[in-house]
């Protein structure tokens, strides 16, 4: 799709899309909202873009019948019901993207299907993630199960779609709800314009003096380049990363659309669990709904209430490890996801350890100090600069890098 046809689509879907939340909120207007969404995720994300778009998107639609089905089925059951209708996106999630995908074409080839790029499917994560999240919501009466069409306006809307954030359903309905609701158009365009220039202008300058952009051209460095690297990585993630949440929110907001946020100066961080509560705030939120809290409670109930701190630990651990293989398949990922489950680990333990020897008064003191809270934020920038070394690089190419450093 070229850009002229894009920004195009962009226009009419925006321009479609605030006519129908601000000016029809009517069930008409959901269903419309719902089907507005299903057209542009196969415009944008599959139409003339792959081979076989039709056969995709049919998956990929089907997908979504099949995960409503579950909720209208189960959500409102008793026991472990509803999480059947809960692990069937995240089930779909895991056979998607890490069954290798010469399975799938070999499978195609057996039923004479054309299942080439199937597995490739845009979004995937967060659709699992909203849809899942989602069974939560309404099995403890947050929210009621939404009509089909509805249903699928949500998890297929089109700017959160690809890379978040993954804004719950509680969040997202606000804009249908009866009781007056605006969001500034001058806010979100200025928004909108911000993550323009941080994910087009920023992180292309930025990305020239990343690992691939200074360290993988097949010459010999000196080793401060790989500091160098690290640091300018970090920084050209955050642009791109925030950047495009910031697009997301601003075209989700001049159409009149709550997103949550999903950055909150990170850069500033003291420590790692401050870090987290910065980074990527709605998958830490889900993953504190959803594993961190019942895993936390039943550690506890498992080891006893005097080994509450090392059940945290525990806990933080698995949450870790799995953000880890959820970013991508490789070992790289996973030893990501161990760097930020001792860096988390590490921080709970300090803390601990440091009230008891501190009190509460000296603890208090040490939080307002700004020579230490000066040099806990570089530590942390630090740290987790240094920890993105395996997620920006594959195994091979960590290996190469080293080889090339004088």
């Amino acid at each position: 799709m070229n850009y002229l046809n894009l920004i195009c689509g962009l226009l009419i879907y925006i321009l479609a899309g605030r006519v129908l939340v601000r000016h029809w909120r009517k069930p008409a207007g959901r269903v419309l909202f719902g089907m507005l969404n299903v057209a542009g995720v196969y415009w944008f994300f599959f139409h003339g873009n792959n081979a076989h778009p039709g056969v995709r998107f049919g998956v990929y639609f089907g997908l979504l019948i099949l995960q409503y089905a579950a909720l209208r089925l189960f959500s409102g059951k008793q026991g472990w019901w509803p999480w059947l209708a809960f692990l069937l996106p995240v089930g779909a999630l895991v056979l998607l993207r890490y069954v290798p995908s010469s399975v799938y074409i070999r499978l195609g080839v057996v039923l004479r299907f054309p299942m080439h790029g199937i597995p490739m499917m845009v979004g995937i994560s967060y659709l699992a993630f909203r849809s899942s999240h989602l069974v939560l919501q309404t099995r403890n009466g947050i929210v009621k199960v939404p009509g089909f069409w509805e249903y699928a306006g949500f998890c297929f809307f089109v700017p959160t779609l690809s890379v978040g954030p993954i804004n719950p359903y509680s969040n997202y309905q606000r804009a249908f709800e009866n009781v007056p609701f605006e969001i500034p158009e001058g806010r979100s365009l200025l928004r909108l314009m911000v993550g323009l220039v941080k994910y087009l202008f920023l992180g292309s300058v930025l990305q020239r003096l990343t690992y691939a952009g200074l360290l993988q051209d097949d010459h010999y460095h000196h080793w401060i380049d790989l500091p160098v690297a690290a640091i300018f990585y970090y920084l050209y993630l955050y642009c791109n990363f925030s950047g495009f949440c910031d697009m997301a929110i601003g075209a989700a907001g001049l159409m009149g659309i709550p997103v949550a946020e999903n950055f909150d100066n990170p850069l500033a961080a003291r420590n790692m669990k401050d870090f987290w509560n910065r980074w990527h705030i709605t998958l830490s939120e889900y993953m504190r709904d959803v594993v961190f809290s019942p895993l936390s409670k039943y550690l506890t109930r498992v080891l006893g209430p005097e080994n509450v701190n090392h059940a945290v630990a525990a806990t933080i651990i698995v949450v870790f490890l799995l953000i880890g293989i959820w970013h991508g398949v490789g070992w790289n990922y996973l030893m990501f996801g161990v760097m930020q489950a001792l860096g988390v680990v590490t921080v709970h333990y300090y803390t601990i350890g440091l009230k008891k020897w501190l009190g509460r008064e000296g603890f208090k003191r040490y939080n307002s100090n700004p020579f230490i809270r000066a040099a806990a934020v570089t530590a942390t920038f630090s740290y987790f600069a240094a920890s993105l070394f395996f997620f920006a690089n594959t195994l091979p190419e960590i290996k190469d890098i080293i080889q090339h450093l004088r």
